[in-house]
């Protein structure tokens, strides 16, 4: 007696085919379990045999053989729970092999026989959508499932039980439906800083054109909070964002009650974290904080008490947008297209109190700053000192211009950048930051005045080649926000002046 059905391993963001086969044979009573199943898989054969007992359904006194194909394809996690069950029911007869043939299947089952949640409906969906067929999942992932289309058939069961009673016509499950509340809005407002108005400007053209940036400042002058309100500003996720964004989510089991990322990602990890939280991998390899700010922000505070080492897994997906995880027998990629904003103190003591300077000396601040390395400082286009706020500063009345009207610029900015980038055939370009090579040289190259300034500060500011295209990115979007298709010796002098604090702690490595 033979059994099949079709679910889904996933390889990064990836969800690939899998077929479950079930063969229930004349021989000594066995359960076996094959094709590179990790423990969680492997330990699925009580978690089949509970559920089976629970909806009046025997094991067989016979030998079982359950394979996992491809078989060199590792397979993680609880979600082939279902799929194991749902083929063996077929091999059993219990279930008509044509009921299932056109659906994959995904869940983790409990001892009475109900569907439990797992990570990864959505890419789940997508990947069944893909191989022609329909999803089975669990009832409580069926709204984030519903979000791959009309077009998806999706048996969303909160039961073993209701789903072999829907296969025979006992009941009928109904499709889930997408799941449409926002989140309630965070209240912060650019309006809360007082002061700081030059790091408002630099927090304008990073949300702008997408830069990274580095704030450094004594403690109380207002990074944390000015990152914070960096989403307020940022423009909303079109569609297929949302979906992208969606999908990292879902995999790592944050997509809460079937809803979709609206909002663009704000992660803030504790300066603790180690390599595998912050970037990814681990035993069973999950998406780090980078990938889950995906099209977002990563927010680093006191950027120095993170260990040197894990700050530098960085540096690669910083320049690609891709973080790759590799194995012996196999190898992942995350999507990490993220904007890096960091916070830190001049030095260990902080900077002291407005107006004194650090007791240790210049020895305190340089032996501090060198926890982070020069090419991670290269890859940083806005580097800012903010001042200690007074006692005058904190008095003064609530500024004009809030998050909604510096909002409107850096959306009105965007819009050029993308109508420039799908002229030019560069539609996966969606920001100034991301542009690279001949295609940098074509939209940001300033006139005369400002190549000359460029050139003269090349050699005296001693910029690397990553640097002087920095600087040529940040010099486009300050034009972008000036409503300007010619970048001038204007915003290269500016773009230039947020690189300061980069350079006078010596040249970075390449």
């Amino acid at each position: 007696m033979y059994g099949t059905i079709a679910t889904l391993a996933f390889v990064g963001i990836e969800a690939r085919g899998v077929e479950v086969q079930a063969r229930i044979s004349p021989g000594k009573k066995a359960f076996a379990i094959v094709g590179l199943p990790d423990k969680a898989v492997d330990e699925s054969r009580e978690r089949v045999r509970n559920a089976l007992h629970a909806v009046g359904l025997g094991m067989p006194y016979k030998h079982l053989t359950v394979n996992l194909a491809p078989a060199d394809l590792p397979k993680e996690g609880s979600h082939f729970d279902l799929a194991i069950v749902l083929a063996l029911m077929v091999a059993m007869e219990a279930l008509s092999p044509e009921a299932v043939a056109k659906y994959a299947a995904i869940g983790e089952l409990a001892l009475d026989g109900s569907i439990r949640a797992v990570p990864g409906a959505l890419p789940a969906a997508i990947g069944a959508n893909a191989l022609g067929k329909g999803l089975i999942c669990p009832a409580a992932c069926g709204p984030e499932a519903a979000w791959a289309g009309e077009h998806v058939d999706i048996l969303a069961a909160p039961h073993l039980l209701s789903l072999v009673n829907h296969f025979r016509g006992l009941q009928m499950l109904s499709r889930p439906k997408p799941n449409l509340e926002r989140p309630p809005p965070s209240g912060l407002d650019l309006k809360d800083v007082r002061g700081q108005e030059s790091a408002k400007r630099a927090l304008e053209i990073a949300a702008a054109g997408g830069h990274n940036l580095l704030m450094t400042g004594p403690p109380g002058s207002g990074k944390s909070m000015l990152a914070a309100r960096l989403p307020t500003i940022l423009p909303p996720l079109s569609p297929e964002e949302m979906l992208e964004v969606s999908m990292v989510h879902s995999l790592a089991g944050e997509l809460m009650g079937g809803k979709l990322c609206v909002e663009r990602p704000f992660r803030s990890p504790h300066h603790s974290a180690s390599m595998a939280a912050l970037v990814g991998g681990g035993s069973r390899p999950k998406p780090g904080e980078a990938s889950l700010a995906h099209l977002g922000v990563l927010f680093l505070d006191e950027l120095p008490e993170f260990h040197p080492n894990v700050l530098d897994a960085l540096r690669q997906p910083l320049e690609t947008g891709e973080i790759i995880i590799a194995r012996a027998n196999h190898r992942i990629a995350y999507p990490a297209r993220l904007q890096l904003v960091s916070a830190m103190n001049p030095c260990k003591c902080g900077g002291g109190l407005p107006g004194e300077s650090c007791k240790r000396g210049p020895r305190c601040r340089a032996d501090y700053q060198a926890r982070i390395s020069g090419p991670l400082l290269d890859r940083i286009d806005l580097n800012i000192e903010l001042p200690a706020v007074s006692a005058a500063d904190l008095t003064l009345p609530p500024a004009v211009e809030g998050s909604a009207e510096v909002r409107g610029r850096v959306i009105a900015a965007r819009d050029r950048q993308r109508a420039r980038f799908e002229a030019l055939g560069a539609k996966s370009i969606r920001t100034n930051a991301e542009c690279n090579g001949q295609l940098l040289d074509r939209i940001a190259m300033p006139d005369d005045a400002g190549v000359a300034l460029l050139q003269q500060a090349a050699g005296h500011l001693r910029l690397t080649a990553r640097g002087f295209h920095r600087v040529l990115k940040v010099a486009r979007t300050l034009a972008d926000l000036d409503g300007l298709e010619q970048t001038a010796r204007v915003h290269i002098a500016e773009a230039l002046s947020y690189r300061g604090e980069t350079l006078r702690q010596g040249p970075a490595a390449a």
